[in-house]
């Protein structure tokens, strides 16, 4: 099947997830929706299954990481959640960094090869 098939899909099952979360205060959203909830449409569109084919890690903010991360965030660790099979032929798979509360979304970007 179309992979073009599946995004309205996914987009639906998106929506509808989410606006349960809406509507009850009690349960938290996953950290990988956070930070796919943060994506342009064309970011969203590179995702070919699931927000949760995705690998979050509990990470330091490096020189490598930096330029990717708010200027204005001072933590020095960060959540990293990158998704799977995202890249490019001139990139790396994308990552989003959010913060340490699971909540807020502090940077995102793909590594350069």
């Amino acid at each position: 099947m179309n992979k073009l098939a599946f995004i309205p899909i996914l987009l639906l099952v998106t929506l509808t997830l989410t606006g349960c979360y809406l509507f009850d205060s009690k349960k938290k959203l996953p950290i990988e929706m956070a930070a796919f909830n943060s994506l342009s449409d064309e970011e969203q569109e590179l995702i070919p299954v699931s927000p949760k084919d995705s690998i979050v890690e509990k990470i330091t903010v490096n020189d490598e990481i930096k330029p990717f991360i708010d200027k204005d965030y001072e933590k020095d660790q960060v959540y990293s959640v990158t998704f799977n099979n995202t890249e490019t032929d001139s990139s790396e798979k994308l990552t989003v960094f959010v913060d340490l509360d699971k909540k807020k979304v502090v940077g995102k970007g793909f590594t350069i090869k």
